[in-house]
């Protein structure tokens, strides 16, 4: 009983004084502020290909390799990164193989070779041959829309956190890999 008495009293005060007279005052209206997002720093190469659905066959292959850590290292670095639609067009049953342990070895060189130990935005590329992590060089060229080798560049300077992606719609494979022999 006395809870609801000391409640009771509480609710008049409030009431009593939200109903209090001013000459100055005049009927307001609370209109919320807008809700401004803060954009964050984006996250590593890593995160922001895992949160991307069209580079979830590119996460298992990294995941396959063992380069999830090495890409979510300091870098900077730029990937030239293949869609899932990239990964599916090489010849069937490739992927699969590709993806088990005793071919470990070649997966890693293939995507090392995506990979270029600096940061490359867009508007500072020019034609040449790039030197990649896995050793070999790619060849970029920039006649009618950047080519890596013969993959077209479909969206470029995806930033992360450790560097820079450009997507890519092929797998791009060193010379030295056959891999119709796996």
């Amino acid at each position: 009983m006395k809870k609801t008495i000391i409640a009771i009293t509480a609710v008049s005060a409030l009431l009593l004084s939200a109903c209090g007279s001013d000459a100055s005052s005049s009927d307001t209206t609370v209109v919320a502020a807008e809700t401004t997002t803060i954009p964050s720093q984006p996250g590593t190469i890593v995160e922001v290909a895992q949160g991307n659905k069209d580079f979830s066959t590119l996460v298992a292959a990294l995941t396959a390799a063992d380069l999830v850590s090495t890409l979510s290292g300091t870098g900077p670095f730029t990937v030239f990164a293949p869609t899932n639609a990239a990964f599916a067009a090489l010849p069937a049953g490739v992927l699969d193989k590709l993806l088990l342990a005793k071919n470990k070895d070649i997966l890693i060189q293939i995507l090392t070779y995506h990979v270029v130990g600096s940061e490359v935005m867009a508007a500072d590329v020019t034609a040449g041959n790039v030197t990649t992590l896995e050793g070999s060089s790619i060849a970029v060229t920039t006649m009618d829309g950047v080519k890596v080798n013969k993959a077209n560049v479909t969206t470029t300077d995806v930033m992360a956190s450790n560097g820079v992606i450009h997507v890519i719609d092929a797998v791009l494979v060193p010379a030295s890999i056959d891999v119709s022999s796996l």
